[in-house]
């Protein structure tokens, strides 16, 4: 296979890719750009220090690191009573027109308050460009990209409302200011919730600046920021006027960065207290004004305003998802490496139309049909036959994922491997299994090592895997030959057979130090799009054959 190659091609559809014809109707966002394809797995964050920033991070921890934690707790105490007081009452009343008083006063006190708190951090400059809209102007902020749980501080600076999970409610002192801002909550257990929380939203953006402004970090989860993952398309399903805000930490070392696999929540606020100084930037974009065309289809509209935003950073846009994010960092023992092309075959499932989750109970009927082609390759127009698609640039480039030789050929079983790890990422044996009944011979159900080379590069995703020495290990009587029953019966006695056998002096296996039991967005604010948004842009709706 040529997986990785393929990724890392210029024409891979990782860049950016251009929008229909109708978005040069919206407010100068439907251009197309010439972005370079991101350069790294942007929810992967390797932090590496030089020995004498270790010693300077030791000092810190000894010295300036508690006072500093210290008094950033105090600065969140002094602000719980103003926070409770003018929390107190109904938040589902819009605040009066204009402020009273008091309530001007508090919000500078709390304002003055929390920007203290991020001086004693560290965050002595915070640079604010641009101009940050009048409610009536744009009722929605977009913020990106969504990095870290520092990107509060633009929250704090400007008191605008958030899209919350409806626990953070109940966090001690934390619950209330957040109930301060006002937000608008997102419940898991209940099943309408995303529903009413667009509701509520097109309510708010639509009452004339009645209520705060709403800032919404439309990506859903954190990234390394090296590229913009897809935005969701709960913001802009109001169809209202939005103002796009974007961040910058230009530090020497980035200890902000808080993403899937790389340091957690923790450490990552241990060393940034250890930073001397930390700098962010804020910078508030011209308000984009949708398009009717954008106002009909939410998800132009946000891949429009998300152009604008990498043109602004500087960086590329990237179909990944937080899907993509889930599939990579899945417990299972041939846990994905950081530059697997898994996730770009993950991306082009879902252009076309078919979601992994509704596909897994078909993933037996689909390794029939391809073991009945024997090993017998196919071409691009018989695998959109086998698929039930019409022949595009978006399958041409998931053929292209499986063309090893560029023969215009692909082995179909190599197709349905990838496509159960992708189903089921966590279920190692489940698709290794599957594999094996593709690949066994009829004799005796046995492979090849050549064939247990194959099955391994394609679930894992890579170019090329020495699988000698597991092959070996496995086939304990030297037979040339080995049944799924001796590799479940091996796996079974070395669980970890894969960083041991496979990629033993690999770093990038390492575990993410916070690797959560039920994957949620990595980050403060939560996601609340429509699950049925995407079916309104896709064009394919079929199964496969």
């Amino acid at each position: 296979m040529r997986l990785v190659q393929r990724c890392r091609s210029p024409s891979s559809t990782l860049s950016s890719s251009s929008s229909s014809p109708g978005a040069a109707a919206g407010a100068g966002g439907g251009e197309k750009q010439g972005l370079d394809p991101p350069g790294k797995n942007p929810f992967v964050h390797d932090l590496r220090f030089t020995p004498l920033q270790k010693v300077q991070i030791a000092f810190m921890t000894l010295t300036l690191f508690p006072i500093r934690l210290l008094f950033a707790a105090f600065m969140m105490l002094l602000a719980w009573p103003f926070a409770f007081v003018a929390s107190l009452g109904s938040a589902e009343k819009e605040l009066e027109k204009p402020l009273a008083l008091w309530r001007k006063v508090v919000d500078f006190l709390l304002k003055a308050i929390m920007r203290t708190m991020w001086f004693v951090g560290g965050f002595h400059w915070v640079t604010v460009k641009g101009r940050q809209a009048l409610p009536t102007e744009a009722a929605i902020l977009t913020l990106a990209p969504h990095s870290s749980y520092f990107d509060a501080i633009p929250v704090t600076m400007t008191m605008s409302s958030i899209v919350m999970k409806a626990e953070s409610r109940d966090i001690p002192i934390w619950g209330t200011l957040i109930k301060y801002i006002r937000p608008v909550f997102v419940s898991r257990s209940d099943q309408d919730s995303r529903r009413k929380t667009v509701e509520e939203i097109k309510k708010r953006a639509q009452s004339n600046g009645k209520w705060p402004q709403i800032m919404i970090f439309p990506e859903g989860t954190c990234t390394n920021r090296s590229c913009l993952i897809t935005f969701k398309p709960g913001a802009f399903i109001p169809g209202v006027p939005v103002q796009p805000v974007v961040l910058r930490y230009p530090n020497k070392l980035d200890t902000i960065t808080w993403t899937w696999q790389g340091p957690g929540a923790l450490k990552i606020l241990w060393l940034t207290l250890c930073q001397f100084h930390n700098f962010v930037e804020i910078e508030f974009l011209p308000v984009y004004t949708p398009s009717e065309e954008e106002k009909k289809n939410p998800a132009l509209y946000a891949n429009n305003v998300r152009r604008i935003m990498a043109k602004a950073l500087g960086v590329s846009v990237t179909d990944y998802t937080f899907e993509d994010c889930q599939l990579a960092l899945a417990e299972g023992q041939l846990r994905l490496p950081s530059n697997t092309c898994l996730l770009e075959f993950a991306k082009l499932v879902r252009s076309l139309g078919l979601k992994p989750e509704k596909l897994e109970k078909d993933l037996d009927r689909y390794s029939e049909s391809a073991k009945m082609k024997n090993g017998e390759k196919i071409s691009l127009s018989e695998f959109a036959a086998y698929m039930e698609v019409p022949v595009s640039d978006t399958l041409g480039d998931m053929f292209a994922l499986f063309d090893e030789d560029e023969s215009g050929k692909i082995d179909l079983r190599e197709y349905v491997i990838a496509l159960s790890v992708v189903c089921r990422p966590s279920k190692t044996l489940e698709t290794i299994q599957l594999a094996f009944k593709m690949y066994e011979s009829q004799e005796d159900g046995s492979i090849k090592a050549e064939d247990l080379a194959c099955i391994l590069k394609t679930a894992i995703g890579v170019a090329e895997l020495n699988v000698t020495d597991l092959f070996r290990a496995i086939d304990e009587e030297e037979k040339g030959k080995i049944t799924f029953a001796d590799f479940s019966r091996f796996a079974e006695v070395y669980p970890d057979f894969a960083e041991e056998y496979l990629y033993p002096d690999q770093a990038s296996f390492e575990s993410c130090v916070q690797t959560p039991s039920a994957p949620t967005p990595n980050g403060f604010c939560t996601d609340f799009s429509p699950e049925n948004i995407e079916d309104e842009r896709n064009p394919f709706q079929k199964k496969l054959n």
